[in-house]
């Protein structure tokens, strides 16, 4: 497998969108334009050869002429925001051209829910379903005004009539209430949601619980957890071009175990949630530890994810 191809872009603005917030512009260095995008789209941003990391577009699909991303500075996190937030105007970066895990459905009216900083997507959906006069609402939750991403810009936008704000911890402030917001689903209705993980699970589970179909239930993962189980044991991968197999402890993963055998898979995430390592699987049956692939990809047990992902069978053979 050879590395995704990246281009160089370079940082236009730099601006405090809330606290511990930045959006950053990026454009082509030669005023060119840059490769489209749909909403929902991600690209990755590598910070260095070793540290790469996503963050969701959340301009309007249609300017072609930049892409602009929205970045949490978490102290607790691995580096990456860290190192995006320390990046000036004129700096040079390399990106990946945009994927999208994470697509608007071409019929009936849209649920837009965000949570913190996953208000990033679902304002690029924002944007292009006003553009094209399709009907949704967007809700969106914070704890304070001063943590609200976005907040002049969607206040003055023309779809701002069809944005609610929560915030949790404003005296004045309403709370989101999902059972009311998720209650009887209309049939063409599909539901779009982004934010912490507790706040996902919490969203999904209300839908599913008040009758939306899993179908009509779509959403994206900002941070994975590499799971480790005490039950985890001893497996053998093996290449099906060479037949050479390699021994994977508990300690180590696929992707880390292959790497000292000389062999290295291209690699984002390493959390099971960008997909840039998934991996056909020719015999075995994998465990799934990711948040890429969809339920029915994982039952049919013919790729999975190495950065993250097990065996549950003692051989696993892979298509490499």
């Amino acid at each position: 497998m050879s590395a995704p191809q990246t281009i160089e872009v370079r940082v236009a603005t730099v601006v405090d969108e809330a606290e511990d917030i930045r959006s950053f512009e990026l454009i082509d260095p030669a005023g060119g334009l840059l490769p489209p995008f749909t909403a929902g789209a991600h690209i990755d941003v590598h910070l260095t050869n070793k540290v790469v990391r996503q963050y969701s577009l959340c301009n309007d699909p249609s300017e072609r002429h930049r892409y602009v991303i929205g970045v949490l500075h978490d102290p607790q996190g691995r580096g990456g925001s860290r190192a995006i937030h320390e990046m000036k105007v004129g700096d040079a970066v390399r990106i990946s051209a945009p994927r999208n895990h994470f697509e608007l459905s071409s019929e009936g009216s849209s649920l837009l829910i965000a949570g913190g900083i996953g208000i990033t997507p679902i304002l690029s959906m924002a944007k292009c379903l006003s553009g094209s006069g399709r009907p949704f609402s967007m809700h969106y939750a914070t704890r304070t005004r001063s943590r609200t991403a976005f907040m002049k810009q969607i206040g003055s936008s023309r779809y701002a009539p069809s944005v609610s704000h929560y915030w949790s911890e404003e005296s004045d402030g309403e709370k989101l209430d999902l059972v009311q917001l998720l209650q009887s689903p209309a049939a063409d209705a599909h539901l779009y949601v982004c934010g912490p993980r507790g706040f996902m699970d919490a969203v999904i589970r209300t839908a599913k619980d008040k009758g939306w179909p899993d179908a009509c239930i779509h959403h994206e993962f900002f941070t994975g957890e590499v799971v480790a189980l005490e039950s985890d044991e001893t497996f053998v991968v093996q290449l099906a071009s060479s037949g050479k197999t390699i021994r994977i402890s508990p300690e180590k993963t696929v992707v880390e175990a292959l790497a000292e055998a000389g062999i290295e898979l291209p690699t984002s995430c390493e959390q099971g949630i960008c997909g840039i390592c998934v991996t056909g699987v020719i015999r075995g049956e994998p465990d799934h530890r990711d948040m890429f692939l969809t339920p029915e990809e994982q039952a049919r047990n013919d790729k999975f994810l190495p950065c993250c992902s097990r065996s549950k069978s003692s051989v696993l053979v892979l298509d490499l």
